[in-house]
């Protein structure tokens, strides 16, 4: 399959979405934008496709105060379990990137698998890997953590992303 086939048959898109659309938490949402826009490094052409895919769907989200997320929601800090048709199981946790260790299970919310789980929910299925060894994955539990994200960005970056997010009608207060 050649490059520009990738976006026509995106391999990433959700099959199943019990919400329509993803769901973040300000704090969250506010995060992963963050991240997408510091990110440098590209692990592959998969890896930027879905940033690009998360970055699409990101832009129909649905953005709650971080009291009202439903509890069954991937964010950063969330375990999650996924599992797939043939019986592969795994549990991770989702961190910001600085917090990545895939040894200890935990994965940074913008790689290649925490982009594409990232403002899904339990029960949510996608589509994940390369043309050739494409698995569904299904997403079995997402446990909150009692641990809190907080906003620690420059001022400057989390205006622009505000006023992104205004323009494309996102309710974030300030």
């Amino acid at each position: 399959m050649k490059r520009n086939e990738w976006k026509k048959n995106d391999m990433y898109k959700k099959k199943k979405m019990k919400y329509g659309s993803l769901v973040f938490g300000k704090e969250n949402f506010v995060m992963v934008k963050y991240y997408q826009e510091t990110n440098e490094i590209w692990e592959d052409y998969a890896h930027k496709n879905t940033l690009a895919i998360l970055a699409k769907n990101m832009s129909n989200a649905m953005v709650f105060d971080s009291d009202e997320v439903p509890n069954d929601i991937v964010q950063i800090y969330t375990e999650v379990s996924v599992s797939s048709k043939s019986g592969w199981v795994e549990t991770f946790c989702m961190v910001p990137p600085y917090e990545e260790n895939c040894k200890k299970n935990r994965i940074s919310v913008i790689s290649t698998l925490g982009a594409s789980l990232i403002g899904l929910s339990e029960g949510d299925t996608l589509q994940y890997g390369l043309p050739g060894n494409i698995m569904s994955l299904k997403i079995k539990k997402a446990l909150q953590s009692k641990k809190a994200i907080e906003l620690e960005i420059p001022k400057e970056s989390l205006d622009k992303i505000i006023s992104n997010c205004e323009e494309n009608k996102l309710t974030l207060n300030k």
